[in-house]
């Protein structure tokens, strides 16, 4: 099975989706299933992980409310409230659903570059493990030192870093970064996504081999065993269409061998997310 561990879906109102502004003018628009659904036949894959965009119970409703009518849905990464004093409850009532594999938080839109290492997030994280869900790190390079702390207190967790923790492609920063997802990857519970990556190149300008080096990273620090591919997909297209964006890492990985291939196309993904 080959599975797009990352995209969204999107039913666009301008108070829903605060992120996107004027310069996302072509995510003003609805993006469901039906959409994704020929977009996943052109690169031969058979379903896709549909994450949060949007902070609010009523999204996870609306991706499991999804996934109940689309099986090319595998699995939902939804949003609760991690910090809330009734986390419990709204973990009891949302993990009831199958398809419910993972939580995300948009960590890198807090104020506080601190967020994750707070006490009441912490506490609601560590109650993850009894639901049995995962947990996607939303974050900036920047938070990579204090992901490498949080982890650390939740060895048993699983975790995915979403984007490669968006390094500074744009600008051909690459030092920090590698040294820092290289500390992030000595846990063994962290995982990696290999999406996100052409919209922190230039978005009109990028060629493939941009990501070469970056790739050439992760897959040494990840190994072979805990990447996943993704499109990002409808945020993806900024910058190129689906197919293409697709095609960096399913053409990079034409390197490896028969059985490696397979893993980062979908064996990782349907492992990480318990996807049958």
């Amino acid at each position: 099975m080959r599975i797009d561990s990352h995209q969204h879906f999107i039913d666009y109102r301008a108070e829903d989706y605060p992120w996107i502004g004027e310069q996302q003018s072509v995510l003003i628009q609805r993006f469901l299933p039906s959409d994704l659904k020929p977009l996943l036949q052109s690169v031969a894959f058979d379903g896709a992980i549909a994450v949060q965009a949007r902070q609010t119970l009523k999204e996870t409703e609306w991706l499991l409310l999804l996934a109940d009518q689309h099986d090319l849905i595998k699995g939902v990464v939804g949003w609760i409230d991690l910090c809330s004093p009734d986390v419990r409850q709204q973990l009891e009532t949302y993990s009831k659903h199958p398809k419910l594999r993972g939580v995300r938080h948009v960590i890198h839109d807090e104020p506080d570059d601190d967020f994750m290492l707070r006490e009441p997030f912490i506490r609601g994280l560590k109650l993850l493990g009894e639901y049995g869900l995962t947990y996607d790190l939303l974050i900036f390079e920047k938070h990579l030192p204090n992901a490498v702390k949080l982890v650390e207190q939740l060895p048993e967790q699983p975790f995915v870093v979403d984007h490669l923790a968006k390094p500074r492609i744009r600008e051909g920063s690459i030092t920090e970064w590698s040294r820092n997802i290289k500390a992030l990857a000595a846990k063994q519970n962290v995982y990696c996504k290999l999406s996100g990556m052409v919209t922190e190149a230039d978005i009109t300008e990028w060629n493939p081999g941009q990501f070469t080096t970056y790739l050439d990273v992760v897959f040494e620090a990840f190994g072979p065993d805990r990447l996943m591919i993704g499109s990002d997909w409808p945020v993806c297209l900024l910058s190129r269409d689906y197919q293409s964006v697709m095609n960096i890492v399913i053409q990079y990985v034409d390197q490896l061998s028969p059985e490696n291939r397979e893993k980062v196309l979908g064996g990782n993904c349907a492992r990480f997310y318990g996807v049958e």
